[in-house]
């Protein structure tokens, strides 16, 4: 069986600051597989069950990956499309660099 490839794929945080890019079915596989148990929800179950079917043709791939950003979501895993907003205060320097 050859691997399906998502039409976009799907960035998913897998730790602090870094990103995974899900970009078929194969890699969904083993992005579920890899999961930790203890962080599973019952949107788990759902996005594995969409990835076999997907698979197999029963379904597209595209259901699938819908399957997978609802788990993501609810996992909490999901990488943010925009970048956070950082804030930068200037800081007064007095004369040898040091903070007034």
């Amino acid at each position: 069986m050859h691997d399906r490839t998502f039409f976009t794929p799907v960035a998913l945080s897998v730790g602090a600051g870094h990103k995974r890019m899900i970009a078929s079915l194969f890699d969904m596989h083993d992005f579920l597989t890899e999961f930790p148990p203890s962080r599973r929800r019952l949107s788990y179950g759902t996005a594995v069950k969409a990835c076999e079917a997907a698979r197999s043709g029963e379904i597209s791939v595209e259901a699938a990956r819908d399957a997978l950003i609802t788990f993501a979501v609810t996992a909490g895993v999901l990488w943010p499309s925009e970048p956070p907003l950082v804030s930068v205060k200037p800081e007064a320097r007095g004369c040898g660099g040091f903070a007034a």
